[in-house]
């Protein structure tokens, strides 16, 4: 394993070791997992993207066969009706007051 040091500021790095004594574990671990999140692997080797397909395959199906999410038109059709809006009306028809909810 190989060594690697980092210039930080020493408040910020005294906050950070208060944080990670608060969640029982160390600086060294929080950056070794922040540096393996930024390369794209886990400690396991396997990319986020797999560990959230294995975990999105371990969901059991809705009981009433619908899907769990809607998607992202429902999504936006349900907050367009909370203000009142439908997805045909110009960004123009939008009063002050629609924008500012």
């Amino acid at each position: 394993m190989a060594n690697l040091t980092i210039v930080v500021d020493d408040q910020l790095l005294k906050d950070a070791r208060i944080k990670a004594l608060q969640q029982g574990t160390s600086v060294n671990e929080v950056c070794r997992e922040a540096i393996a999140r930024f390369a794209g692997a886990t400690d396991q080797g396997h990319s986020t993207l797999d560990a959230l397909r294995k975990l999105a395959s371990q969901v059991p199906p809705s009981p009433s066969g619908e899907a769990a999410w809607p998607g992202r038109e429902a999504l936006y059709d349900e907050v367009l009706g909370e203000r009142g809006l439908n997805r045909l009306e110009s960004p123009s028809a939008v009063t002050p007051q629609q924008r500012r909810r």
